[in-house]
């Protein structure tokens, strides 16, 4: 390894050497790689500190008394040329190199300024203690994270060495010290984020922390606000840099350019005499250029930098030359396409013009451009025919054949030989079609006839053209143009024609211009009929193909409904209010789907269609280097990433299906020494729903497991509506996939639930229709409880035709004084508004109104009360923590007959805080009951958007017990793919309704421009439909106004993970439901370990808010269903065979008496054994 490239590949270099340095000639060998290291590295700490350790050995080693065991000869030698001063000077070299690292300098400092005190140790002296002490006061002049250490060193060394000068010395160092701890304390934001992403291991977060923290330290750097502080803020930005060229940007070649610029400014400033900054501080331009090419030796763009710099400065052409061998040599440069090798080599191709051009330019300066321009073309021609093979047609802003045209022009007049190029240029299909080029072409030859027209006429007769000196090329650059037929933009052509020949031509060829655009329109037409007639047909088959889903999606209930079991009445309770019958396209709160749909169409997320498999790739990948492998085949919205034995598997989404397409270019590319292949992920995609509440990601891996493997498994969040339920299931190929649609319409638990397994189609979704959506249907409020529907009917038959009426009506029968009428246009229902509303009608002023859909559930109410469980739905503005309680089902013991004050249910009342947004009531109850019991719970109100609950208890002291049982609780953190845990807390109401929900963001890479308008919440679009990829959402308001900080430091990703149920992926059985008991087998020891441990033993996280191995399925696949009455003895004889709800959904289950005047949900797990009250 002649050349290493990075800090690791420097030290392992030099460590190999080492090892076999026997002798003094050897040792100065690993001397000399240590210099060529921190000349190629000189930022880097790493290099530094093992160069600074191993001369200091070579010091102590080359002494008599070293066990070492070097002859004396090369003893002598050696303190000759290892001498201390050296040794020291090198340790100073070392800290000036890498002093403004602000997190880690102090590390090579600390062992300096160590070995410094140990000499001092050794020989006190007053010169010794000078010097260290004035070590100690230069570096606490520079900030650094470890300034009270050094401080703290500093104190200590003059308590021990110069007492007397104490006071002083710290009250200068204090002084002197106060700008550089106010411009740490600047930068500490960043240095926290910085070392918290390192402390998670998470690399692509600490890249793109590093990466905005540089952008805002370039900033500082240009800011004239404290000009006093340019100098150090400057020095701090290149130690900023050198931490990250060093570390995790170190093949990043966007940072490199950054660098690149920032030093090539400063230069700029400094010529111009605008910069403070001493040119000693600045790195030399080539020195830096030569680094990055060696780095990111695919960047044709540095490589270009370096041609251009070369030049500046002034090199030879042979150095020059070299460059530009060097990087053709390199097997990286067409890593992402040709644009790298074009980039190069029109710098290559402008050097060489330049040099040609130049009035003081040599003979063989011409002489090199016409041979080297041709030469260079031919290159990049069968560089790019040896990539793609016979598809390359060339670059196509033709940008070295427009330097040969330049060239050969201005500088050979070979006028012919220039417009042979241009003829060879259009012959090529990618120019011919582009308008833009015969533009081009057709003023390159005004500019030569304006040119030529300055000469001196012939003195031979002419023609009448030549006369009038006519640009006939120019014409004829026209004419072969517009026989081209496919050209992009034929009009502007004849547009530009026709008004050169006004400008330039005789009047017959006026005319034939005229007739030739004339003939040409018509074809035009003819074709732009033709694309319309296409794009129309394209649309109706785009349009039948989306009714054929509506009508497949009507037959199926939409994705966020409550999931009603079959066997269950609607509206049961004689109390509830019957709901409003939905009409076609409506989901259970009568919203029309897909809201914004038509207004935020480009909002859309079709990951279905825009996803590629990458396989056979490194187990090392990562997220980055395959944003690096795609760079410039379209926009990465996500990338799900897995490892695997001894390689990975990525799903990568692209912004578009063209870019999914370009993506495919990829196949058979190298990823490092592996060739990748690149699949389309179409039809790869299932939408999953109508499984039972209780269903959890090992739920739904067991019952597909036998199609195929499963790539991931994708649940909405529920923090804006709590009542969906379905999921996206990612199949690892489209067998496993159509095998999986083979279950669609499986009856499960006993024909309770109807699976809907379907190709996921996100572009399918739903468009808003039916009599609401068109404004037909209207609300009627204030009607006389006697009207019925044919007193409605007649009463807005005057104002048109009335397709139906409906007046919803209790369980008894009696109407609410509400009604929905449906008119049959929009023309006439806006009539009926106008004419009927506060009409008297039985005394009373109704109120005509449009029917508007009701707001979504966003809150989840569960009541105990009198042995019963009942769940209840409550809007935005629902109350907090309760309302009293209707007679006879009050939620307190008070025995008045009024209900609880509003003090008494304070006082009973506590707050659960940092409950993950994807977990239920039904499975917070489950927690809970493992926790400390559900006997004195009388009411549940989980309010996902502020990241908690409200629990409602019986008495005061029962919810004192409960929140010391609660408090400190470890749950999952309900997202999914494993992993994370957090604790719950407990507080007051009003502390849970400050607390804001946590925000996800569903992406990667997001362009700045949209940032702020796609940092949406998870799910936000009310109403959204089944198809509603979770992600999507309505605009963050606060985003949506942007500002300039917002878009360069957007919210951190949070990564959302859905572990397995049940420990490990796979782990799982059969589930325990109800009705099911365990058959009697011989008790094994794990069976018993997980029978004394109960709840507490298997609940070891949360997934989607289910804990972690509750439900496990051992009892229940044979056996007879159970009695209320046998799960009561159960639950009174400390039973654990129950089973648990999942995946955070609402649950079905009743209560049961307890035998002490309390409840039990029916189906929850009962306390283990040695918990039991």
């Amino acid at each position: 390894m002649a050349n290493p490239v990075g800090e690791d590949s420097w030290v392992e270099y030099v460590d190999n050497q080492l090892r076999e340095a026997n002798d003094l000639e050897s040792r100065v060998r690993v001397i000399e790689s240590f210099r060529r290291a921190t000349q190629a590295e000189p930022g880097s700490l790493k290099v530094w500190m093992a160069y600074c350790e191993y001369f200091w050995s070579l010091y102590t080693d080359c002494h008599p008394g070293s066990d070492a065991g070097w002859p004396h000869e090369e003893q002598q030698f050696g303190r000759e040329k290892f001498t201390l001063d050296a040794a020291l000077h090198l340790w100073q070299e070392g800290y000036e190199a890498v002093q403004y690292r602000l997190s880690d300098s102090h590390e090579l400092w600390n062992r300096w300024v160590s070995l410094e005190m140990e000499l001092l140790r050794r020989t006190a002296t007053e010169a010794g203690v000078r010097r260290i002490t004035h070590l100690f006061r230069n570096r606490l002049a520079v900030p650094h994270a470890a300034w009270d250490a050094t401080s703290q060193m500093f104190s200590t060394f003059l308590s021990e060495y110069n007492r007397h000068a104490y006071e002083n010395e710290m009250q200068q160092v204090t002084r002197n010290a106060k700008t550089a701890k106010r411009l740490y304390d600047l930068r500490d934001p960043w240095e926290m984020k910085l070392a918290r992403a390192a402390k998670s291991r998470d690399i692509a977060a600490l890249r793109a922390i590093m990466s905005e923290y540089i952008d805002w330290e370039i900033r500082l750097t240009k800011s004239k606000k404290d000009a006093r502080d340019l100098v150090i803020n400057f020095q701090i930005c290149l130690g900023l840099f050198a931490r990250a060229l060093t570390g995790v940007l170190a093949s990043d070649e966007e940072t490199w350019l950054n660098f690149v610029v920032l030093i090539s400014t400063t230069h700029t400033d400094l010529k111009a005499g605008r910069s403070p900054i001493p040119a000693s501080l600045v790195p030399n331009k080539l020195d830096v250029l030569q680094r990055a090419v060696r780095h990111v030796p695919w960047s044709g763009a540095i490589w270009a930098r370096y041609i251009l710099t070369a030049e500046e400065v002034g090199l030879s052409f042979t150095d020059i030359e070299r460059i530009k061998h060097a990087a053709t040599d390199s097997a990286q440069l067409d890593r992402d396409g040709m644009s790298g090798v074009i980039e190069m080599y029109a710098a290559w191709c402008g050097y060489l013009k330049r040099s040609a051009m130049n009035p003081s330019a040599t003979e063989e300066a011409v002489d090199v451009a016409e041979v080297g321009l041709p030469s260079a073309i031919e290159d990049v021609k069968h560089w790019g025919r040896r990539k793609y093979g016979e598809a390359y047609q060339g670059d196509p802003d033709f940008r070295l054949e427009k330097i040969l045209i330049q060239f050969l022009t201005e500088r050979k007049e070979d006028i012919d030989g220039a417009r042979a190029v241009w003829e060879e240029l259009s012959r090529v299909e990618l120019h011919a079609n582009n308008y833009d080029f015969w533009l081009g072409w057709y003023m390159w030859e005004m500019m030569v006839f304006a040119a030529a027209r300055s000469k001196a006429r012939s003195p031979t007769p002419a023609t009448l053209a030549q006369g009038l000196r006519v640009p006939t090329f120019a014409t004829r650059v026209f004419t072969r143009a517009l026989k081209v037929r496919t050209v992009d933009w034929p009009e502007r052509l004849m547009e530009v024609y026709l008004k050169h020949c006004n400008d330039y031509e005789l009047a017959e060829t006026l005319r034939e211009a005229q007739d030739t655009i004339y003939k040409t329109r018509k074809g035009v037409a003819k074709r732009r009929e033709r694309e319309t007639a296409q794009a129309a047909q394209a649309a109706q088959a785009a349009q039948a193909a989306q009714q054929q889903q509506q009508q497949q999606q009507q037959q199926v209930a939409p994705g966020d409904q409550p999931m009603v079991d079959a066997t269950t009445e609607v509206d049961s309770s004689p109390g509830s209010k019957r709901k409003r019958e939905t009409t076609p396209g409506e989901d259970d709160n009568g919203n029309k789907r897909a809201r914004s749909e038509g207004h935020n169409e480009e909002l859309k997320r079709d990951r279905e269609n825009t996803s590629v498999w990458v396989t056979n790739l490194p187990k090392d990948a990562t997220q980055t280097k395959l944003k690096q492998f795609f760079r410039g085949y379209g926009h990465i919205n996500n990338i799900e990433l897995q490892k695997r034995d001894d390689s990975a598997i990525a799903l990568v989404e692209l912004g578009s299906p063209d870019d999914a397409r370009s993506a495919l270019l990829r196949d058979a590319k190298y990823f490092g020494e592996h060739a990748v292949q690149v699949t389309p992920a179409t039809d790869c995609t299932l939408f999953i729903t109508n499984y039972p509440p209780e269903a959890d990601e090992q739920y739904l891996r067991d019952l597909f497991k036998n199609c195929g493997e499963i790539f991931s498994i994708r649940f909405p969040s529920l923090k804006h509506n709590t009542r969906r339920r379905f999921c996206y299931m990612t199949f690892r190929d489209r067998a496993a996939a159509a095998a999986a649609t083979k279950l669609d319409g499986k009856p499960l638990e006993s024909g309770k639930y109807m699976l809907t397994a379907k190709y996921s189609e996100p572009m399918a979704r739903q468009n808003r229709h039916g009599a609401q959506a068109e404004e037909r249907e209207l609300h009627i409020v204030n009607l006389p409880r006697s009207a019925t529907e044919d007193d409605v009917r007649g009463i807005f038959a005057k104002a048109g035709r009335v397709t139906s009426v409906r007046i919803p009506r209790n369980m008894a029968g009696y109407s609410h004084g509400t009604a929905f009428v449906i008119m049959e246009t929009k023309a006439e229902a806006q009539e009926a508004i106008r004419t009927l509303d506060k009409l008297i009608f039985g005394n009373h002023p109704i109120k005509v109104e449009l029917s508007r859909p009701p707001a979504n559930k966003i809150t989840a109410t569960t009541r105990v009360a009198d042995g019963v469980t009942s769940e209840q739905s409550a809007s935005p503005s629902s109350p907090g923590p309760s309302q009293p309680a209707p007679s006879g089902a009050s939620s307190g013991a008070t025995g008045t007959g009024t209900g609880p004050t509003p003090a008494e249910i304070a006082a009973r009342s506590i707050a659960v805080l940092n409950v993950p947004d994807t977990m239920t009531d039904a499975r917070l109850r489950a927690v809970l009951a493992s926790a400390s019991g559900l006997q004195d719970l009388t009411k549940l109100v989980l309010h996902p958007q502020h990241g908690g609950a409200v629990l409602e208890y019986a008495t005061p002291a029962a919810a004192g017990k409960a929140a010391l049982a609660v408090d400190g609780l470890e749950v999952g953190d309900g997202g999914g793919g494993g992993g994370g845990e957090r604790r719950l807390r407990t507080g007051t109401v009003a502390e849970l309704f400050k607390a804001k929900g946590e925000k996800r963001i569903d992406r990667i890479d997001v362009p700045a421009a949209s940032r702020s308008s796609t940092s949406s919440a998870a799910a936000g679009q009310t109403g959204a439909g089944p198809q509603q990829e979770w992600g999507d959402g309505k605009k963050n308001k606060k985003n949506a106004s942007g500002t300039a900080g917002a878009a360069l430091m957007p919210p951190p990703p949070v990564v959302v993970r859905r572990p397995a149920t049940g420990g490990a992926r796979g782990s799982g059985g059969p589930k325990r439901l109800l009705g099911f008991v365990k058959p009697a087998a011989p008790a094994t020891a794990e069976a018993k370990k997980a029978e004394g441990g109960g709840i507490a033993a298997s609940s070891g996280g949360l997934t989607n808010g289910v804990a972690k191995g509750v439900g496990s399925t051992q009892e229940g696949q044979a056996g007879g269903k159970k009695s209320n009455e046998d799960f009561k003895r159960m639950f009174l004889s400390g039973g654990s065979n129950s089973g648990g709800t999942r995946d955070g959904q609402q649950s079905n289950e009743t209560a049961v008496p307890d035998g002490g005047g309390h409840a039990r949900v029916q189906g929850l797990p009962p306390p283990a054994p040695a918990t039991a009250c």
